[in-house]
C-alpha cells in the first residue's frame, strides 16, 4: 500500500499578509518538480482569500473553525465560510486549541463531524504532555484521544482523515524525541487503526510527525516505516527549509 506523503505548513499566529504572499509564491515557485508530496499550509484564515488566487499546486488550510453552520457565535467562522474561501483542509485537535483554548474531546470530535459533512480534509492532531511520557501512560493517553474524537467515523469517512503525532513534551521543553520514538508512537496508532477498522485501511492512512521537524531530521524521520510526512511549525514560516523538507522524502 502506497500512502500519500504530505507535508503541512502549520504557520500559526504568525506573519502579515504580504509577507506571507511572497512565502506562497517562493514556496509555489521552487516546489514544481516535487510530484509525490502533497503540500499543505495553513495560513491565519484572514489571509485565505488573497492566497487561493495565488497557490498554484499547494493546498490551503485552517487552523481552527467553529462546528456549527452559522448563527450568533461573535468572532468565530464556519466550515462553510472558510471552504468558500479555497481551504480544501483543517487542523483538528491541535495542542495549542487542547491546553490554551480548553477544546474538549467532545468539541473536537464535533469539529471533526463538521469537516467530514463538508468534505474538508481533517489533520487529527494528537499527542502527550511531559508528564504522561515521564508516567510511561503515553500510549494509552493518545488511543483515548483518537476513541474518544476520531474513531467514531465510519470505514468512508476515517479514510478522509490524515493523522498527526505530536509529542508535546519535546516541543519547546529543552527535550527531544527520538527517531525511535517517533516510529515507536505511529506504529502503535496504526494498529490502533487496524484494531478498529480494518488493516487496509490502516495501511492506507497518512500519518504524520509533529515535533520539530526539520531540514536536519526530516529525512531520517520520513524514513520510518511508519511516518508519512510532518504537521511543520516554525520550519514552514521560511520557504527554504520548508521545500527542503518536503524534498527530504
Amino acid at each position: 500500500m502506497i500512502r500519500k506523503k504530505i507535508v503541512a505548513g502549520n504557520w500559526k499566529m504568525n506573519l502579515q499578509l504580504e509577507q506571507a504572499l511572497e512565502l506562497v509564491k517562493t514556496i509555489s515557485n521552487q516546489s514544481t518538480d516535487i510530484s509525490n508530496v502533497d503540500l499543505i499550509i495553513f495560513p491565519p484564515a484572514l489571509f485565505l482569500l488573497e492566497i487561493d488566487k495565488i497557490k498554484s499546486q499547494l493546498k490551503v488550510g485552517v487552523q481552527n473553525f467553529y462546528p456549527k453552520e452559522n448563527g450568533a457565535f461573535t468572532g468565530e467562522i464556519s466550515i462553510a465560510q472558510i471552504k468558500n474561501c479555497g481551504a480544501s483542509h483543517a487542523l483538528i485537535g491541535h495542542s495549542e486549541r487542547r491546553e490554551i483554548f480548553h477544546e474538549s474531546e467532545e468539541f473536537i470530535k464535533q469539529k471533526v463531524d463538521a469537516a467530514i459533512i463538508h468534505t474538508i480534509g481533517v489533520i487529527f492532531c494528537c499527542g502527550e504532555p511531559l508528564h504522561i511520557r515521564e508516567n510511561n501512560s503515553q500510549f494509552t493517553y493518545v488511543k483515548q484521544q483518537l476513541i474518544d474524537s476520531l474513531f467514531h467515523l465510519s470505514d468512508d469517512e476515517i479514510l478522509k482523515c490524515v493523522v498527526a503525532y505530536e509529542p508535546i513534551w519535546a516541543i519547546g521543553t529543552g527535550k527531544t524525541a527520538t527517531i525511535e520514538q517517533a516510529e515507536e508512537m505511529h506504529s502503535e496508532i496504526r494498529s490502533w487503526i487496524a484494531e478498529y477498522y480494518s488493516q487496509e485501511i490502516a495501511d492506507s492512512i497518512s500519518i504524520l510527525y509533529g515535533g520539530s521537524c526539520n531540514g536536519t531530521n526530516a529525512k531520517e524521520l520520513f524514513a520510518c516505516p511508519n511516518v508519512d510526512g510532518g504537521l511543520i511549525g516554525g520550519a514552514s514560516l521560511q520557504a527554504e527549509s520548508f521545500i527542503t523538507i518536503a524534498r527530504s522524502f
